[in-house]
């Protein structure tokens, strides 16, 4: 799908990093949000053409219980379909693992990273993991341990960082805290979510700079925005230039949170792709098929693309004719 000749103009901005890495989510949090349950087969190929457009870290599925998350039952069916030659080399395909029970599964199957699933306030730890915050530490640990102990690349996820919807307001001190606890579990990284989408830019610099003040560099973080009050990509600006390189998103800005029902959807990759590419930052991605691959995943689905690139980009003249 070719872009509008000569855009994004390239403007770099100071204090910005050279490359960012895209850490995309839709096949595991955007589609696990969706209604209807998509054939493993479009799952896979929903990936492949993802990796062909220059994802790199493609988070794959979650190896959760089906009954908790049926639309990522199929997740030995999907695995062995991305093997052999259909992903470029050195592709990562992390998945989520809630529990030891899930890395045993995932571990059978040959995957190299997985991820954990935490929360920074105790009603979502409740909701979502029918624990305590520190239950779920505790459960935690030997999962952590045992993915380590097998070479295994671990990515803590800390959920509710900015505002839970029974809470309120989270402090940052709290957060921080919880932080460094996952990380000292033995995360490698650690995403940062704003699960119902009420950060704002300030807010973000405050979080960033207390991690820093806790022990917490930025280049262990990763930042997750949700897009429901439009603040994600001024959010991950903000998140850029207190050093953080590592940025989720979804494809199409598919996804939100299906025990948070105030979280609307992921921040779009292609969203994200633009504003980068005009500050002259580096992704290898290529904006055109990324979109294509969304336009076709939509179709999929039955419903347009929430990103406003991908309708940009879609309803244009030089997407028309193709």
């Amino acid at each position: 799908m070719p872009l509008p000749d000569g855009l994004p103009m390239t403007v770099p901005a100071p204090g910005l990093p050279a490359r960012v890495r895209i850490h995309e989510v839709g096949p595991r949090d955007g589609l696990q949000n969706e209604q209807a349950l998509v054939p493993v087969e479009i799952k896979a190929e929903f990936i492949k053409r993802l990796a062909a457009a220059g994802l790199g870290t493609i988070e794959a599925t979650s190896f959760v219980h089906p009954r908790w998350v049926p639309q990522l039952a199929d997740a030995e069916q999907l695995m062995p379909l991305l093997g052999g030659p259909g992903l470029p080399a050195g592709t990562r395909l992390p998945v989520l693992v809630p529990n030891e029970r899930g890395l045993d599964r995932a571990l059978a199957l040959g995957v190299r990273e997985v991820a954990v699933f935490g929360s920074a306030t105790e009603s979502f730890a409740k909701a979502n993991l029918n624990r305590t915050v520190e239950e779920s530490l505790a459960m935690f640990e030997p999962v952590v341990a045992k993915a380590a102990a097998a070479g295994l690349r671990v990515r803590g996820y800390l959920s509710m960082c900015f505002g839970d919807p029974w809470e309120g307001a989270v402090p940052v001190d709290q957060v921080a805290g919880v932080s460094r606890r996952l990380l000292d579990l033995g995360c490698d990284e650690l995403s940062l979510g704003d699960t119902i989408g009420v950060a704002t830019p300030g807010h973000v610099a405050a979080l960033l700079t207390a991690l820093g003040a806790a022990g917490v560099p930025a280049g262990r973080l990763a930042v997750h925005f949700h897009d429901t009050y439009g603040q994600a990509l001024a959010n991950t600006l903000a998140a850029l230039q207190q050093g953080v390189t590592t940025v989720d998103s979804s494809a199409g800005g598919l996804g939100g949170c299906p025990y948070a029902r105030s979280a609307t959807g992921n921040l779009a990759t292609e969203d994200l792709v633009w504003m980068l590419h005009g500050l002259g930052i580096e992704t290898g991605v290529d904006l055109g098929r990324l979109t294509a691959t969304s336009v076709w995943m939509a179709a999929h689905l039955g419903r347009p693309s929430p990103s406003r690139t991908v309708r940009a980009l879609a309803g244009s003249p030089s997407h028309q004719e193709n």
